[in-house]
């Protein structure tokens, strides 16, 4: 595939890195992107060159979520049934897709990492942040709870519960606090940081490492998370047919960034935050 929105490289033996290549955008997920991501992780799944996959974004974040200027229900990267709640399906459908893969895969993630970034950096095995990045989902203000319901699992029930009735959103170090993420680092030093951290990975064989990655998601299945994150995709779309969301959808139609800056207006933070 001649990949035209990430950029696929091999920064160190045995590691493949995939960068998301729409920085003027601020990295929006739209089905394009996301059909290359899965192509990129698929292939590098099945290179026996490649033990240990980093996903990180270009430019000045992570990724600021799905690409709402497009649709979503159009050219999706692989086959979802459609009906209701078709997009939480799909995007939960992808989550396991990565978590079901044999090779470990890292974020790097620095800036923000809100929506569908949260839920593509969750996705991943191991997640490493820049001490000043900026992880939420404020789509909980005006749309719906996450297509991928992992807070519960991910932060525990007390900090879940005061990121789905805010919006708000954790610093990297904060991230690392609530077991979000595994560790922060100096956004400087947080490449080279993760390049050392793959390494280590990597020095693991893979017939090992996928049954070391498979061990632990096996205790969470026995829990309950496949069943749970599943049963929350209806959770999403019940919120859908609210007043409130289809008023703001409505708005996000007329006038994207508009319908965005009102939403977190009140709140005074991400693109409506007073300190530059």
């Amino acid at each position: 595939m001649d990949y035209q929105k990430i950029i696929v490289d091999e920064p160190r033996e045995r590691v493949r890195r995939i960068t998301l290549n729409r920085p003027e955008k601020r990295n929006p997920l739209s089905n394009e992107l996301r059909t290359e991501l899965f192509h990129a992780l698929e292939t590098a799944d099945q290179d026996d060159s490649v033990r240990v996959i980093i996903i990180r974004g270009a430019g000045p974040c992570f990724s600021a979520g799905y690409d709402l200027s497009s649709n979503t229900s159009l050219e999706q990267p692989f086959y979802t049934a459609g009906g209701l709640s078709n997009w939480p399906r799909h995007v939960v459908e992808g989550f396991f897709r990565m978590w079901d893969m044999a090779k470990p895969i890292i974020a790097q993630v620095h800036g923000y990492c809100l929506a569908g970034g949260t839920e593509l950096a969750t996705a991943c095995d191991l997640v490493y942040v820049a001490e000043d990045a900026k992880i939420g989902y404020p789509v909980v203000r005006s749309i719906s709870p996450p297509d991928n319901q992992f807070y519960p699992w991910i932060v525990g029930l007390r900090r879940a519960m005061e990121l789905m009735l805010t919006g708000d959103h954790m610093s990297g170090l904060e991230a690392v606090e609530s077991g979000f993420a595994n560790r922060a680092f100096a956004e400087a030093e947080l490449e080279e940081a993760v390049l050392e951290i793959a390494e280590r990975v990597a020095k693991v064989p893979t017939d090992i490492q996928q049954i070391n990655k498979r061990a632990v998601h096996r205790q969470m299945d026995a829990m309950g998370i496949r069943a749970g994150i599943r049963a929350g995709t209806e959770m999403q779309t019940l919120a859908t047919f609210t007043q409130s969301t289809q008023a703001h959808l409505k708005e996000l139609r007329d006038n994207l960034n508009a319908a965005l800056s009102k939403r977190d207006g009140d709140f005074g933070d991400y693109r409506t935050r007073n300190d530059g």
